[in-house]
């Protein structure tokens, strides 16, 4: 049975359909899973299945929603970074979370 919110507000995207409901929805619940790699299995219409394995490329970094509204691109992180890289000591030393504390 499909549970009504009275106090749904209107919507205005159509691909949001009012029988859709994430009351008890838990934002960013498989993310750190996604992050370490995913499967994704495709049921074709000939009973056939496609199993393929993602994870990020090596050198790749994922980046989290708040710092992708100040860098959409790789364009500008590596600008960003480069700037940063640019007030390190010249000893090329790699900066990791235990080394800055």
């Amino acid at each position: 049975m499909n549970k009504v919110n009275s106090e749904q507000p209107d919507i205005t995207d159509n691909d949001m359909l009012p029988e859709y409901d994430f009351t008890d929805g838990v934002r960013g619940k498989h993310y750190q899973a996604y992050r370490r790699g995913h499967t994704v299995t495709i049921h074709q219409a000939d009973d056939t299945t496609v199993v393929q394995h993602f994870t990020l490329e090596d050198g790749a970094v994922m980046l989290d929603p708040d710092v992708r509204e100040y860098f959409p691109n790789g364009e500008t992180v590596n600008q960003a970074l480069r700037t940063l890289i640019s007030l390190f000591p010249k000893n090329h030393e790699s900066i990791t979370p235990e080394s800055a504390e």
